[in-house]
């Protein structure tokens, strides 16, 4: 028999561990916030009291933080799948780490994938804030000041998904 094309796509019970605290880069400072607060803000646009002087020290306006979180990438998970097990794929993987990355900066590319292609399966979209929150590491980091700038990697690997592939 064939296998099903869902027998590799990552289901999300199969996995026990999700990022449950997210550390918050922003030139200078550092600031560890639970991935509960950061998605209450971007599901409802409510700021707990750590984020918002977080954003504040940082001069971030919270709607456009909460616009990059939050707005949806459509992906096929069977092709985004397919596309970061490329070399392409890992150069994107690769780019995107620099902003949303493990502690230790080890197994980047691995995670990052899982986190994309697991966002994905549900509703065939990505956005940024499923990507922390599927992250498969307890602690996740993300350089707040590039969050536009993975939010626009993301938007590219949309449009050129289907020239990825062969």
């Amino acid at each position: 028999m064939f296998p099903l094309v869902s027998d590799y796509i990552p289901h999300p019970s199969n996995y026990v561990l999700a990022a449950e605290t997210v550390v918050l880069e922003y030139k200078i400072f550092r600031e560890s916030i639970a991935v509960d607060e950061l998605s209450t803000f971007a599901r409802t646009g409510k700021l707990s009291n750590s984020l918002r002087i977080n954003l504040a020290l940082a001069r971030k306006e919270p709607w456009v933080i909460r616009q990059y979180l939050t707005t949806p990438v459509k992906v096929s998970p069977v092709l985004l799948d397919r596309a970061l097990n490329s070399p392409v794929g890992n150069i994107i993987l690769d780019e995107l780490s620099q902003v949303i990355h493990t502690p230790s900066r080890r197994a980047d590319r691995q995670a990052l994938r899982s986190a994309l292609v697991l966002s994905a399966v549900s509703d065939r979209q990505v956005t940024l804030i499923e990507v922390i929150e599927n992250y498969p590491t307890q602690n996740v980091e993300v350089d707040g000041e590039r969050l536009e700038s993975a939010y626009r990697q993301l938007r590219r690997l949309q449009t050129g998904l289907e020239n990825l592939l062969p």
